[in-house]
């Protein structure tokens, strides 16, 4: 089609990227329709959910202040519930990220004594301060939660036997990180982790199983909370928000940690009464209508990144055919200049911010620098065309997003164009 290519010869792209591109696409239909099929699913699951509630554009109305009685607030979390299958959700546009999320939902139900088990090995950095791994102000460390963590074995399943030595009388919670953050390891599928929460509770079915669902949400048909997670956390600047969410964060879960995270999150004697919204309430909704077509989007231009680099001999995690648990595709590069012009060209390919040049810088919360892709309507919204890595071994870029799959497409051609632009690999290899 020579028009198309025209135009994406106007905006940088060679043809024998394009053209490579094209013949990678052209062996992912079958892959494309069954995420077709799941966005279906997971969209009637939405609409249901909102037809059961009677969401109405009263629902819409904005709240100021304390925010009592903000029926569209109450409404929304009940549909968060219903999705989730839980008895209870914490929907605010307070809970300013998926880091203070997770930090309200284990600083509430954690008390001085008890410990905390990671069992899917070493959390997310931002996470690691969070809890005291680093020293930081307001650490669950300085409060006396302890920590432990028991690391997935070499091939990414969970290592029981360790679960089983490593659960005390004093673990009060376990947590479980769904997505693999800065790592190179498998994401975790819905069916291992109701195996390890299943395990969990078997051994003490009083301990808290906690799941961080970011970029995990409508890529399978179930969530956590479907399997038996106690309590499952996210961002709604991630795939639960669909893009229109300018903030925000979730807790769904069983009902009394639901009523303790409130207080966290508010006051002791306040909790889910107050919040005010503040005219955002019909980006979350409508956020959440569109989140299962807007993640489909972002999973077919996840594999479509897989089986590109894959193609020109990198190691990509999950690679061209394995199956889907979050949107993220890491590709690794072993050294910083690629992840470096990686990311240019996922900023090149923008809608925002296109002509900006991304560079690594000393970001709070990491313990390297980190180089960030992200020219979004939302700033740091990673279900919109994002890309990030730190700078630091084995040199992995971490690649998610697109509001749509054509950009996902558009902005993995630009970032294999950045790569050779910068002769950093062969122009004759494609």
């Amino acid at each position: 089609m020579y028009e198309l290519y025209s135009i994406y010869k106007s905006m940088g792209i060679s043809h024998n990227v394009y053209e490579f591109g094209e013949k990678i696409c052209g062996s992912l239909k079958g892959r494309f329709e069954a995420i077709d099929e799941m966005a279906e699913y997971n969209q009637l699951k939405v609409l249901k959910a909102l037809q059961k509630n009677k969401v109405s554009d009263i629902h819409f109305v904005p709240s100021t202040g304390y925010g009592y009685n903000d029926q569209g607030r109450e409404t929304l979390e009940q549909v968060y519930a219903d999705i989730f299958h839980t008895e209870a959700a914490l929907v605010r546009p307070q809970l300013t990220c998926g880091t203070h999320a997770l930090a309200v939902a284990l600083s509430s139900n954690l008390l001085p004594g008890d410990e905390l088990l990671s069992i899917s090995g070493k959390p997310y950095d931002t996470l690691e301060e969070v809890i005291g791994i680093r020293p930081s102000i307001g650490s669950l460390k300085e409060y006396g939660v302890s920590y432990a963590q028991v690391d997935l074995l070499p091939n990414g399943d969970f290592d029981f036997k360790g679960i089983k030595d490593a659960i005390r009388p004093q673990t009060k919670m376990v947590e479980i990180q769904r997505s693999k953050g800065y790592q190179t390891r498998p994401t975790l599928s819905i069916e291992k982790i109701k195996k390890a929460v299943s395990y969990v509770k078997s051994i003490n079915p009083e301990i808290i199983c906690m799941v961080d669902n970011c970029y995990g949400e409508f890529v399978e048909e179930m969530e956590p909370s479907d399997v038996g997670a106690d309590l499952t956390v996210g961002s709604l600047i991630k795939n639960p928000g669909g893009g229109l969410a300018p903030i925000g964060g979730y807790i769904v879960g069983k009902r009394a940690y639901i009523e303790r995270a409130a207080y966290r999150l508010s006051a002791p004697g306040l909790g889910k009464e107050v919040g005010a919204t503040l005219g955002i309430l019909q980006s979350f909704y409508q956020g959440l209508f569109l989140a299962p077509t807007v993640v489909a989007g972002a999973l077919k231009g996840a594999i479509f990144a897989a089986n590109i680099y894959e193609e020109l001999g990198f190691r990509v995690l999950p690679n061209s055919t394995e199956s889907r648990h979050d949107i993220i595709q890491a590709v690794e590069f072993g050294k910083p200049e690629y992840v470096i012009a990686f990311c240019k060209g996922i900023q090149a390919a923008a809608p925002v911010d296109s002509f900006v040049v991304p560079e690594p810088w000393d970001m709070p919360g990491y313990d390297a620098k980190v180089i960030m892709a992200a020219g979004a309507f939302i700033q740091g919204s990673s279900i919109e065309l994002s890309a990030d890595g730190p700078i630091k071994p084995p040199y992995a870029v971490y690649f998610q997003g697109g509001l749509t799959w054509n950009h996902a497409k558009i902005g993995i051609l630009k970032s294999l164009q950045q790569i050779i632009n910068e002769n950093l690999l062969e122009k004759d290899v494609i």
